[in-house]
């Protein structure tokens, strides 16, 4: 029996090729990364295996060079960070022909649009649990190792303390203790941190924040950075168990996010629905690489 000529074609279904579908995902997923842009990155792609074995290697010490002695020799005392790459995150929807054939063009646009932002933000969120267990947290969301917003005193689950410059200082210092490099530290905020860093004067002050006229993030609205701190804010930043939101300050070096497959869309027409099914998805692992190069702040909500 000849199905006539209402088939699904490329003409007919363009819209859900895969190549359409996959850049706009892709680019969506980009815009919406906040922590994926400031930690470490790993390509796993390509390769086989669970589990990426990243060398951690400890510092050196210079040695006193005395004439006529042989060159002191470090100690290799190498060990290595396993970063387990078991994170698989798909976003998938039905879409039935009547759908597609009745919806506004923008349909396409705005489902590549959610599919790039939820991917995003399951990244972003895996990568912001790994704050619980920075600078000896017991990884639970007690976060026992973090320090309150007010300044230099360690959270218990009732005292946090809106974010101030006292607390900032603090959580810098405690960078500078462990021999952290001032290069590329960012602070990472929840959004409820956002006005009361815009009432701090080394926020907002203009020796702070740029010149006129030299792209001045305050004034262009972006958050902008403090003692030479980039700051962020994301709204997946973390809560503890008591409801506290938690910020976290760090360097690339805290955390890693290891990526085996990026983001790929697949479709599939299925006439059982009379519909088009389109799958995004990814497979990747984060870990924390470095304890002391991450401080984490308690704040009320």
């Amino acid at each position: 029996m000849a199905l006539g000529t209402n088939h699904v074609t490329n003409a007919t279904a363009g819209t859900f090729i895969p190549e359409l579908w996959s850049d706009e995902i892709i680019a969506a997923y980009k815009q919406n990364l906040v922590m994926a842009n400031l930690v470490s990155k790993m390509s796993f792609k390509g390769k086989k295996g669970d589990t990426l074995h990243i060398p951690k290697p400890t510092r050196g010490a210079a040695s006193l060079k005395a004439a006529s002695n042989q060159v002191t020799l470090q100690a290799a005392t190498e060990s290595e960070v396993q970063v387990l790459v078991n994170k698989h995150y798909e976003y998938s929807r039905l879409i039935e022909d009547i759908t597609e054939a009745q919806a506004l063009a923008s349909l396409r646009k705005f489902y590549t649009g959610d599919a790039g932002y939820a991917l995003a933000k399951q990244v972003d969120t895996d990568l912001v649990f790994l704050g619980r267990g920075v600078n000896g947290g017991d990884g639970t969301a007690a976060y026992t190792g973090a320090i309150i917003g007010s300044g230099n005193t360690a959270y218990t689950g009732s005292n946090a303390a809106a974010i101030s410059d006292a607390g900032i200082r603090a959580a810098i210092q405690k960078l500078d203790d462990a021999d952290v490099p001032m290069d590329g530290r960012v602070l990472v905020l929840p959004p409820v941190a956002r006005n009361v860093m815009m009432g701090l004067a080394r926020f907002t002050e203009q020796a702070f924040t740029g010149e006129v006229g030299g792209g001045n993030t305050i004034r262009n609205g972006e958050i902008g950075n403090v003692y030479g701190v980039k700051v962020f804010v994301t709204t997946n930043a973390d809560a503890a168990t008591s409801g506290d939101r938690i910020g976290l300050m760090f360097t690339k070096d805290a955390f890693v996010l290891a990526e085996q497959m990026g983001v790929r869309s697949q479709t599939q027409y299925k006439q059982e629905y009379l519909g088009t099914l389109f799958t995004s998805d990814m497979l990747y692992g984060v870990k924390e690489l470095r304890d002391e190069a991450a401080v984490a702040i308690a704040m009320p909500a």
